[in-house]
């Protein structure tokens, strides 16, 4: 009798707290009802009404306004000294009337939201669902506990449940009997709360590393049936802007996330609101929730991109259309500038860090393959023989940690080159409108500096599009270079002597290639660091100084020189078009190395090449490995043939007759064998171990067969962007239209659009016109002189040709003189021709005839 009047006083105490006495000028600071109280969640009330019992602190009467509901209950379920508890397993017929407000609904079920959907669409009153909505949506707790995945109990499980007691009497027995009986119709805030504090799903079970304990598909249906009813929609998006504010203060202050996993289950919930991307949403609502969400910690972002990556495509694509729809609204919404930057605007910031879940959710969930990964260079990078700033200022090098890491990319041990194919293309992540605002020089020094008060967008760089990384590249390749620059003064001036601060090569036309590789070479090995300096190439006997154009030169000699057939350092396929490395190449690795750099220096000085390599290149310089999936690429009839042999329908080992021993022909017609196992000309290739064949074959033709070419190759490039972000920004299909440039879709209205003119000249001048019809009637491959004459190179750049800053300038009156260029500066120097037809003559000599740099 004892334990039955302590456990009611203690749910009278609970209710007070939760619910007040109803009396408005109540008094008591220990009741809801009282002005100065403070609310309190259901965990918080229950210890507090525990605390209340023990120093038998004052219970208020219920008021007259409280007769009828929880009062009701209080009245009805005042201790019967004879042992009986009514209202739970006595009255049933009067809940409706008791609970019709549903004010004793903390959380909810999907069952609870249709029972209280029913009862309000009788009564064509949607009041009390809009209210427990508006409760549960806006406490963090509440929400927490819903939609929990449920299993029914057995009694001898409930009990097992309950705190022993040999004492227990026969009220007690009933009390039991009433809990069996409630518990089996909407369960009890403690079994949830206690469920949520150790980390359980609804039926008890300890939840997996990457699950959750709501149901997920109950959620769904529930948003189904309620967001097609504006009054309960406007619930929704209210209880959003009273929730955010205190999970965020949460997740900041209280590492709620730690104590209680199950705190990801409101982010699961709310993301599971099909209208977050509504107008409603975006002004406030949608800001806040992002805000929240960009506080979790990295374990938990982790875990939501795991849960996310099961969901199909389409959902995966909502959320994605969620945030970015934020930020365009933000962007477009605000001026940005140089003086306002986007990067100090909270809710976009939020929204791209809320966005870089859903994206690794994307890779996670593709044709994602983590394995297959190149082994790191063996040697070590040769450490500069020379001091650096840090040094001779007596700091360490910073950049020694090396090039940076997504920390969410660590966790999740995936990296978005380890996808190639993601349920949503990468492209729909980038957002244009905030690319045209962001100001790159001051996103790449917060990049840099890595403060907490400054957010940058390099750091989400899947929201960027290849222009914008480009800028952020540049300036970062620049900045080093003007560091090596001052290294070295500095340097020469400890030292005593002078030194060069340009990477200066002097070449020979004619012997290229020779002149180049002992020159970098004698640079990588005495001083690497010398490589990171700007290019400055000159021609022996030609007077062209270098302002860009004779390094875009002495990058286009190289290239033709040493993807030259006849030398036989990589082979050429006519049906692809595309070069790949000779296994039996009779060149040493220092020629390969010198490809490499090349690669790399061409990208650091922001040259564009003409190097036609197959995709699966850059992803071995990207850290992949290639696989069957590659050889479609590179080695097109091998890739059908082997496709073939999979498909193949009959007895592989009786028809075909082939083993794990395969025959290759090098560049001079010999036949090479090489045994895919060991003995493997005695190992037939049968149905059974067919796809062990065809991986093995891919693995030696991409991989063993050209190992040390490649390595060679390989290291080279990381001499020159060993410390850059390239791989932290670039996908491997970005890294090659760094290198190679755009050969497609050469845009000259574009390029007509953004030509500037000098001299005399303008965009109405008679000349101008003729020029440019003249131009555009050009053949495709005149077309590509053309650019090869002004620029240096027959590619656009990152960006398209609208990205080329071409100037066409007066050059004189009419002349017999052919039109003239600096490529350095991509400028056309135009003598006023007096008919169209000497226009295009003189013109088309131009750029069929030229070659070599002098002065006019």
């Amino acid at each position: 009798m004892k334990r039955a009047a302590a456990k009611h006083l203690i749910e009278r105490y609970y209710h007070q707290l939760t619910e007040g006495c109803g009396n408005e000028s109540c008094s008591n600071d220990c009741c809801a009802s009282c002005p100065s109280s403070h609310r309190l969640d259901n965990n918080a009330a229950a210890v507090k009404a525990l605390e209340l019992y023990k120093v038998n602190a004052k219970l208020c009467d219920p008021h007259p306004s409280k007769k009828g509901t929880s009062s009701a209950y209080l009245e009805n379920s005042s201790i019967n000294r004879g042992g009986h508890h009514n209202l739970a397993c006595g009255n049933r017929k009067m809940n409706h009337s008791v609970r019709e407000d549903f004010k004793d609904v903390n959380f909810l079920t999907e069952e609870k939201v249709y029972e209280i959907l029913d009862i309000c669409s009788e009564k064509e009153d949607y009041s009390p669902l809009i209210r427990v909505i508006g409760r549960v949506f806006s406490s963090a707790d509440g929400l927490v506990q819903s939609f929990r995945h449920s299993k029914q109990h057995t009694k001898e499980e409930l009990k097992s449940l309950q705190p022993k007691d040999e004492d227990k009497d026969e009220d007690e027995k009933e009390a039991a009997a009433c809990s069996d009986s409630a518990m089996e119709e909407g369960g009890t805030d403690l079994e949830a709360s206690s469920s949520s504090r150790s980390g359980e799903g609804g039926d008890g079970q300890k939840l997996g590393p990457d699950e959750v304990s709501v149901d997920i598909e109950a959620v769904r249906r529930v948003y189904g049936r309620l967001l097609s009813n504006d009054k309960v929609e406007a619930a929704f998006l209210n209880a959003l802007v009273y929730l955010s504010p205190n999970v965020e203060c949460d997740l900041t202050y209280h590492n709620v996330y730690s104590r209680d996993p199950n705190y990801l289950n409101l982010f699961v919930i709310v993301m599971e609101n099909g209208n977050l991307h509504s107008p409603e949403y975006l002004e406030i609502a949608l800001p806040q929730f992002c805000k929240a969400m960009s506080k979790l910690p990295l374990p938990a972002q982790a875990k939501l991109a795991r849960l996310w990556a099961r969901y199909p495509a389409d959902h995966i694509r909502r959320m994605m259309e969620t945030f970015q729809q934020l930020i365009t609204y933000k962007v477009i919404s605000n001026e940005f500038n140089s003086r306002n930057l986007v990067n100090d605007d909270d809710a976009v910031v939020a929204s791209a860090k809320c966005l870089k879940i859903v994206y690794f959710a994307n890779v996670l969930g593709g044709d994602i393959d983590t394995e297959h990964n190149e082994e790191d260079d063996e040697e070590p990078m040769p450490e500069s023989s020379e001091l650096t700033l840090q040094e001779l200022l007596g700091e360490e090098r910073r950049n020694k940690k090396g090039p940076r890491v997504d920390p969410l990319e660590t966790e999740l041990g995936a990296r978005a080159t380890d996808c190639r194919r993601p349920l949503v293309p990468f492209d729909e992540f980038i957002n244009e409108p905030l690319n045209d605002v962001l100001e790159m020089d001051k996103d790449y020094t917060f990049f840099k500096v890595e403060t907490e008060n400054k957010f940058s967008f390099m750091t989400c760089p899947f929201i960027l599009n290849p222009v914008t990384k480009n800028l952020g590249l540049y300036y970062d390749n620049r900045i080093r270079m003007y560091s090596e620059r001052r290294i070295t003064v500095l340097y020469s001036l400890v030292q005593g002597q002078q030194l060069n601060p340009y990477l200066r090569l002097k070449v020979r036309r004619d012997h290229i290639i020779d002149d180049a590789l002992v020159r970098l070479e004698m640079i990588a090995m005495e001083n690497p660091a010398d490589l990171k300096k700007q290019l400055y190439v000159e021609f022996e006997g030609e007077q062209g100084v270098d302002e860009g154009g004779v390094s875009k030169e002495f990058f286009q000699l190289v290239v033709e020189e040493i993807f030259n057939p006849d030398i036989g350092m990589f082979a050429y396929d006519e049906s692809t078009r595309l070069f790949w490395f000779n296994p039996s190449s009779f060149e040493n690795e220092g020629q390969f190395t010198l490809i490499g750099i090349v690669l790399g220096l061409a990208i650091y000085n922001n040259c564009i090449l003409d190097v036609h390599f197959p995709m699966v290149v850059y992803r071995k310089l990207m850290g992949k490995k290639g696989t069957f999936r590659d050889l479609a690429d590179s080695h097109p009839v091998l890739s059908q043939s082997l496709k073939e042999l999979m498909e193949y329908d009959g007895s592989v080992e009786e028809d075909m007759m082939i083993t794990f021993q395969i025959s290759q022909t090098d560049l001079f017609g010999n036949n090479l064998m090489y045994d895919l196992r060991e003995n493997g000309d005695k190992i037939p290739v049968t149905n059974s171990n067919r796809k062990d064949f065809v991986a093995q074959y891919a693995e030696y033709m991409l991989n063993k067969s050209v190992e040390k070419q490649f390595k060679a190759f390989r290291r080279g490039f990381h001499m020159v962007t060993n410390e850059s972000p390239l791989k932290y920004l670039f996908r491997p299909e970005e890294i090659e239209l760094l290198i190679c440039g755009s050969r497609q879709n050469l845009d000259f209205q574009a390029l007509e659009e953004t030509t500037e003119y000098d001299g005399g000249y303008s965009r109405d001048c008679r000349i101008i016109r003729d020029f440019w019809e003249t131009l555009h009637s050009f053949s495709e491959e005149q077309k590509r002189l053309f650019l090869q004459f002004t620029t240096g190179t027959d590619r656009a750049p990152v960006g398209g040709l609208g990205k080329l800053k071409m100037i066409i300038a007066k050059n004189g009156p009419d002349t017999d003189r052919l039109p003239t260029s600096h490529t350095c500066f991509n400028v056309l120097l135009l003598p006023e021709y007096t008919t169209t037809e000497k226009l295009r003559d003189r013109l088309l000599k131009a750029i069929t005839y030229a070659k070599g740099f002098g002065m006019l």
